[in-house]
């Protein structure tokens, strides 16, 4: 209709965040708005509990109007106990911390499994940036809301007193912060696509050296011709389908930093290949890739775990270690031990030293190759002693 069409053009942004707002629990359309937004250069703020409404809202940024996302957007969360958690911070102020939160809540609204997902998409970041340990706290911020509720309900004074939730602490558990796969892994499985980054960034030359298209050079590398093509992606959904003969195909949406592609699996590749064709699989493609009515029409040929196409490749590091490093024999048994396991690859490593007198440095390659996925990358960058890495 005009007035629609005219909302878009003159209130981008508010139109985004009422048209999102219709369709709170329609992942797939969600994310086809996320794209429309990204390519109207128009921000999608994460999922934070002090700053997103139970609904969409728009607020403004540096960089302009933007949306931020909606608490009860967030799978398995439920609208009434986002609206909840909304109201208890309007009529009384932002969440200070994770306790204060949990003093706060109302369990009969909010669950362990609610918060859990609020914790996988980013919600509380604000309050802890270690999602991994809010995620392991839930049912601990479960029990305290519980206690703190009962107390509330029985006109009973708390055990501190009138001490603010800040003094009273809180002991989180003590566990690793996910890795930047796991984050992004988590922060799909909670919201259904990927918000705060994409999981080929990390990436880098390993694409180049696979001799992978992006998805927005696509166009022009076919130049009018049909062309075999390798392309990675991270797949985000499949729709399979059964032929007039009765065999089985599929719609496979993939994306990568660049854009979202819909690729078509014919019974053949997706018998042998159904496995990794999941949402959240990070894979390389070969497809046949032609232009046809304006269209690009991808067939897939082959599919293979990107992981495991890397580690074929001949990505190395170069590690600059710390001065003092060199002579820890520790810090250099932790580097041992995380390269053992990969040295079965094609990856140069070479360790750089510098020396104390910060004018000489010491180059050693180390003997053998080794297979450099991000995830070893993202170990090693995460030692005690380690500078800097950079691939090569």
């Amino acid at each position: 209709p005009y007035q629609t069409a005219w909302l878009k053009a003159n209130h981008p942004v508010e139109f985004f965040a009422a048209s999102m707002g219709l369709e709170l629990a329609n992942t797939d359309k969600l994310n086809v708005f996320r794209k429309e937004m990204a390519r109207a250069g128009i921000g999608l703020l994460a999922p934070d509990i002090n700053r997103s409404g139970a609904n969409f809202t728009v607020e403004q940024t540096e960089a302009g109007g933007a949306v931020r996302y909606a608490l009860a957007a967030i799978k398995n969360v439920g609208r009434q106990a986002m609206e909840a958690i909304v109201a208890e911070r309007e009529a009384n102020g932002p969440f200070k911390s994770l306790l204060d939160f949990a003093q706060r809540l109302d369990p009969q609204h909010v669950n362990k499994r609610q918060l859990e997902n609020l914790a996988r998409s980013g919600a509380f970041d604000a309050l802890n940036p270690n999602r991994a340990q809010v995620f392991a706290a839930a049912d601990l911020l479960m029990r305290h809301a519980s206690v703190a509720a009962d107390e509330r309900t029985s006109n009973q004074s708390s055990l501190f007193g009138d001490m603010p939730a800040e003094a009273t602490g809180l002991q989180l558990p003590n566990v690793p912060r996910w890795r930047e796969m796991e984050v992004l892994h988590q922060e799909f499985e909670a919201i259904g696509f990927y918000l705060s980054a994409h999981p080929l960034d990390s990436y880098g030359k390993a694409l180049e050296r696979l001799g992978a298209t992006r998805f927005a050079d696509l166009e022009k590398r076919l130049n009018g011709e049909t062309k075999r093509l390798r392309l990675a992606g991270s797949i985000e959904g499949r729709q399979e389908r059964t032929s007039a003969r009765g065999n089985k195909f599929a719609f496979v949406q993939v994306s990568d930093a660049s854009g979202a592609y819909e690729v078509t699996v014919f019974s053949e590749v997706l018998a042998t290949h159904r496995d990794i064709l999941e949402p959240g699989e990070k894979v390389i493609l070969s497809v046949d890739a032609k232009l046809d009515d304006g269209q690009t029409r991808l067939t897939v040929q082959g599919v293979q775990k990107l992981d495991d196409a890397v580690a074929q490749t001949d990505v190395g590091l170069d590690v600059f270690l710390q001065p003092e490093a060199a002579r820890n024999p520790a810090i250099i048994g932790e580097l041992h031990a995380h390269l053992a396991p990969v040295a079965n690859g094609k990856g140069r490593v070479c360790l750089h030293v510098m020396l104390e007198d910060q004018m000489r440095e010491v180059d050693i390659d180390l003997p053998g190759g080794f297979r450099i996925t991000p995830e070893i990358r993202a170990d090693l960058a995460g030692l005690a002693g380690i500078a800097r890495l950079e691939e090569i």
